[in-house]
C-alpha cells in the first residue's frame, strides 16, 4: 500500500511532464514567454510589494507552496499587448484551473487572487487586459486594445493557460473555473457568452457594465452647488431609510432585507429652516431622490438603467464626492465614447449621448446577452451574487439581467440548475458594508459542478475588529432570508431562505 502511494505522489508531479525552466522555449501561436521561475515556498513578491502593507509586519505571500511562474505577451493583434501570469503549484496541484478577473480598467496582474488560488491547490492565471494603469486613455484611438479588455484578452489567456497546463503536468485541467468580482464578473459573464466553452463554473460578482449611472449621480449632486450633500450627512440620509425599512423583514437588524419593497422618501429629512447638519435642504432632498431614482430619458420618460437602493447612502461619496463623475465611467465617456480627453460631463445629454454610448463600438465590454443555452449546454454552472449597498455598480441591474436570462432560457424552472443569484443585505462592492459578506464562493461553486449540489443557501459572515459578530444565510434569488422568531439575529441558524 506504502508504494502504490509513492507511486500515486509521483505520478501527479510535473517532473513527469516538463520542468519549470523548460517552459521557456514553449512555442504557442502569438505568444512570447518573458520570463520562467521557480518560485520557492513564501518567497514570492509581486511588484510595488511595499505598497499598502506598512505595519502590517508581514508577507501577505509567506504561506505561497512552491510554484512555477511563468509570464507571457500574447499578441493577437498587430495592436495588442497582453500580459498574463500562470502560476503552477508544484505540488499538490488539484488537477483543475481558476482564472482570476480584475477591477475598474484593470491594467495590472491580480496577484492576491492568484495566490489564494494556488494556496488552494489550483493552477492559476491573470491578465492585464492588454494596458498598464488603472485608466482608460488605453482605449483612445486603439479600439484593437478596447477589444482586448473588453473580451479578448480573458479568451486568449484561457487557452494558453490551459496549453501551458498540458506541458507542465502532461495533462490538461480537468476543470475550469472563473471567479471575479466587478470588471471581474463582466469579464465572467462575457466568457459564459462569447466562449461557453472555456469554464465549467462561473463566479461573476457586481458585473461592471458601463451604464451612466455615475453620469447620473453627478448631475444629481456634483451639476449644481445647491444640491451637493456633504459627506457628514450621509449617515443621517442612511438612518432615516433604515427607519422606514429595516423592519419590513419582521425583524430590526440594521439591515434592509430587500430594498425593492423600500419605499423611502428623503423629503422627511427636508429643514424646517435654516440648513442644518440633522436635515436636507430642498435641493439636496431632490438631489437623494435622484439617487434612488432610474435613469430617464428627458425627451420620452424611458427608464434608461437602474439606479441605487435604500440602504446604498454610506458609500455615496463614490459617485457625488466630485469634482468630476466616477473615473472609472468618466473615463469611458472620455476616451471610448466622445474620443475627447477634454470632454465636459456637464454637456451630457441622456437621449442622444446614451444613444451613442450604446452604440456596439462604445459598449464593446459589455456582457448583457441573456442567451446562455450553449453555456447551459455544456452543463456549465454560473453563481452571480451583488451586494445591496453597492455604489459603484447598481445591485438592480443586475437582478435585471438575472431576470432576462430566466425568461429567455425558459423560466425559472429550466435555469435554477445552471444560474443562482444571491443577493447580499448591507454588502458594498465585492464585499465590506454591514451586512455579513464573507462567503466561500468558490467551495460553494465546486460542489454544484462537481457534486450536482445546487446552493440553497450559502452562510456569509459579517466581522468587527477580526472577529465573527454575525452571520446570515445568502438565498437564492428570489428567496429571502426570514427570522423563525426566536434566538439571536446574529446567528444564521435562527433564519431560513423563504419564497418573498
Amino acid at each position: 500500500m506504502r508504494a502504490r502511494g509513492v507511486f500515486v505522489l509521483l505520478a501527479a508531479s510535473p517532473a513527469f511532464a516538463a520542468s519549470c525552466e523548460s517552459l521557456s522555449s514553449l512555442r504557442l501561436a502569438d505568444t512570447t514567454v518573458t520570463m520562467v521561475q521557480v518560485v520557492p515556498a513564501g518567497q514570492f513578491s509581486p511588484p510595488n510589494a511595499g505598497q499598502g502593507q506598512k505595519g502590517t509586519g508581514r508577507n501577505p505571500y509567506q504561506d505561497l507552496p512552491e510554484f512555477c511562474r511563468v509570464a507571457a505577451t500574447l499578441k493577437p493583434t498587430s495592436d495588442s499587448d497582453i500580459k498574463v501570469e500562470f502560476w503552477l503549484p508544484a505540488s499538490g496541484w488539484n488537477r483543475k484551473l481558476e482564472a482570476v478577473g480584475n477591477g475598474g480598467w484593470a491594467g495590472v496582474i491580480s496577484y492576491s487572487a492568484m495566490a489564494e488560488a494556488v494556496r488552494a491547490g489550483y493552477a492559476s492565471v491573470s491578465t492585464d487586459t492588454g494596458h498598464v494603469g488603472g485608466s482608460g486613455s488605453f482605449a483612445l484611438e486603439h479600439p484593437e486594445r478596447l477589444i482586448d479588455f473588453g473580451w479578448r484578452s480573458e479568451h486568449e489567456m484561457t487557452v494558453k493557460a490551459k496549453a501551458v497546463i498540458q506541458a507542465f503536468y502532461g495533462s490538461g485541467p480537468r476543470l475550469s473555473y472563473w471567479n471575479g468580482c466587478s470588471t471581474g464578473g463582466r469579464q465572467g459573464l462575457k466568457e459564459a457568452q462569447k466562449f461557453p466553452d472555456d469554464y465549467e463554473g462561473i463566479i461573476a460578482g457586481a458585473p461592471a457594465n458601463r451604464t451612466a449611472l455615475a453620469l447620473w449621480a453627478a448631475f444629481a449632486l456634483l451639476k449644481n452647488s445647491e444640491s451637493y450633500i456633504p459627506p457628514t450627512k450621509y449617515p443621517l440620509v442612511h438612518q432615516a431609510a433604515l427607519d422606514a425599512c429595516d423592519a419590513l423583514d419582521g425583524v430590526k437588524d440594521g439591515l434592509i432585507e430587500d430594498p425593492t419593497r423600500c419605499h423611502f422618501d428623503p423629503r422627511v429629512l427636508l429643514c424646517k429652516g435654516a440648513d442644518g447638519p440633522s436635515c436636507l435642504t430642498a435641493p439636496q432632498v431632490e438631489a437623494a431622490r435622484k439617487m434612488y431614482a432610474p435613469g430617464r430619458n428627458p425627451r420620452t420618460g424611458a427608464e434608461l438603467f437602474a439606479s441605487l437602493v435604500p440602504g446604498t447612502e454610506l458609500g455615496w461619496g463614490v459617485l457625488g464626492s466630485g469634482p468630476d463623475p466616477s473615473a472609472n465611467i468618466f473615463d469611458h465617456f472620455k476616451y471610448v465614447v466622445y474620443h475627447d480627453p477634454t470632454w465636459d460631463w456637464r454637456t451630457f445629454d441622456f437621449d442622444t449621448g446614451i444613444a451613442r454610448a450604446e452604440q456596439p463600438d462604445n459598449a464593446i465590454m459589455n456582457a448583457t446577452d441573456p442567451n446562455l443555452s450553449a453555456f447551459f449546454a455544456h452543463n456549465g454552472k454560473l453563481l452571480l451574487y451583488h451586494g445591496w449597498s453597492d455604489t459603484n455598480v447598481a445591485t438592480l441591474n443586475t437582478l435585471k439581467y438575472y431576470k432576462s436570462v430566466v425568461d429567455t432560457m425558459g423560466g425559472a424552472a429550466k435555469t435554477m440548475d445552471h444560474i443562482r443569484l444571491f443577493l447580499e443585505p448591507g454588502m458594498g462592492h465585492c464585499g465590506g458594508g454591514e451586512g455579513p459578506n464573507v462567503f466561500d464562493k468558490v467551495g460553494t461553486l465546486e460542489r454544484w459542478v462537481e457534486q450536482g449540489k445546487a446552493p440553497e443557501k450559502i452562510v456569509a459572515s459579517h466581522s468587527k475588529d477580526g472577529k465573527v459578530d454575525r452571520t446570515r444565510p445568502l438565498c437564492p434569488y428570489p428567496e429571502v432570508a426570514r427570522y423563525k422568531g426566536t434566538g439571536s439575529i446574529d446567528d444564521a441558524a435562527n433564519f431560513a431562505c423563504q419564497s418573498p
